[in-house]
């Protein structure tokens, strides 16, 4: 059976998010499992890195919300596999599910969506719009909390004929692993970043966005500063505004009022995130509504780096709370401080344990080879 799969991932874009490397990692294990293998999405940085003899690149403007779109999007995808003999399509977003889901009702094959994030659901159209996440085959949840969440809020459209399970996701630990990192692309990334040797780094990743609780971070540092103003630190928040300029604006003015320019600095990006983490003393994650999944808490883990993640959501799966990680109140700069102020004072035999932990736990929970045999596993059962 494994010889005759053949699966088509649909997914808006392929960038560097979640749902999006955990497809290309997919992708390209599915080959592995001589799967014949297919990405259908409009574009993404993460093209480049396809390994086109192993996955084939269908490219077609499935990240649009235009009804018209959808349903031409639809016709086009049902063409495609019946070309291709296609077996499994996998949707990975709402817009692109909607044409995912005509098209095998119309070609007669299996539909699977993994659900990433819990998405805004105010109107009741809004939640029909978001239901088409749960009419395939197979539904996979990417947390226990997703999982939950789903139970709750789209009780009415689950059929329980179907398939309802987690499967976590992963991370590739050999490319977020300390002991590859060079030493002089470390000195290249301080440089760049013009952070002098010798200075604690606090590092924030994530796109800036309101409810990745950049502000609340900003607050807490500034709590952070008042006790301990002899520290020799720089706080970085890392992260792209992706057109939210006004939002970026309101933070550098926050960082002016409280007098933190010289504490605080913005990078847009960075290609090498595992050397980003390897530089920084302690890794943050804000949020002030609940992750998925919480990749940033993973990926510090697999670093041997410490985490303090709030204390809602995915991280409460990821983060084992003083053992590899902390959890702090979400949305209290003040229980944040305090956090960091913990951090900062351990020496560094309990910081290379917490380091250890972290990494023991994700190789042993949150691995990529784990969650593509789990998926894998689950479309040879949906096909048989």
């Amino acid at each position: 059976m494994a010889s005759k799969l053949k699966v088509l991932q649909v997914i808006p874009r392929l960038g560097y998010g979640g749902a999006e490397t955990g497809c290309y990692d997919l992708a390209h294990y599915l080959y592995e499992q001589k799967c014949k293998s297919y990405i259908v999405t409009s574009g993404g940085e993460l093209l480049e890195y396809i390994d086109k003899k192993k996955v084939k690149l269908i490219k077609l403007p499935v990240h649009t919300k235009n009804p018209i779109l959808i349903i031409i999007n639809s016709i086009i995808l049902a063409v495609l596999i019946l070309f291709l003999n296609i077996s499994i399509v996998h949707a990975r977003s709402r817009a692109p599910a909607w044409s995912c889901y005509i098209a095998t009702k119309l070609t007669a094959r299996k539909f699977v969506t993994t659900f990433h994030g819990t998405y805004n659901f105010k109107s009741s159209i809004k939640k029909f719009y978001n239901s088409i996440m749960v009419k395939s085959d197979l539904l996979i949840a990417g947390s226990n909390f997703i999982f939950s969440h789903i139970s709750e809020n789209y009780k009415r459209f689950l059929n329980s004929k179907k398939k309802f399970l987690v499967i976590f996701r992963g991370i590739n630990t050999e490319y977020f692993d300390a002991d590859t990192i060079k030493l002089k692309n470390v000195e290249k990334l301080k440089n760049s970043w013009k952070i002098e040797e010798n200075k604690k780094i606090i590092l924030l990743p994530g796109r800036l966005t309101a409810w990745k609780g950049q502000e609340m971070f900003i607050e807490a540092i500034n709590l952070f500063q008042l006790k301990n103003p002899e520290l020799d630190y720089v706080a970085v928040i890392l992260g792209n505004d992706q057109g939210r300029t006004v939002y970026r604006k309101k933070l550098e003015r926050l960082v002016q009022q409280f007098n933190l320019t010289q504490k605080i600095k913005f990078v847009d990006n960075c290609r090498d995130m595992p050397l980003a983490y390897h530089i920084s003393d302690v890794i943050v994650s804000s949020s002030i509504e609940p992750e998925a999944f919480g990749r940033v808490s993973v990926e510090a883990q697999a670093m041997k780096k410490p985490i303090i993640a709030s204390n809602i959501g995915g991280s409460k799966e990821t983060v084992i709370d003083n053992k590899t990680g902390l959890l702090f109140d979400s949305g209290n700069p003040k229980s944040l401080c305090d956090k960091l102020d913990e951090i900062i004072k351990l020496d560094s035999l309990t910081l290379d344990l917490m380091g250890r932990e972290g990494r023991k736990n994700v190789i042993n929970r949150f691995n990529i080879d784990k969650m593509c045999l789990n998926t894998y596993s689950e479309y040879k059962k949906l096909i048989n």
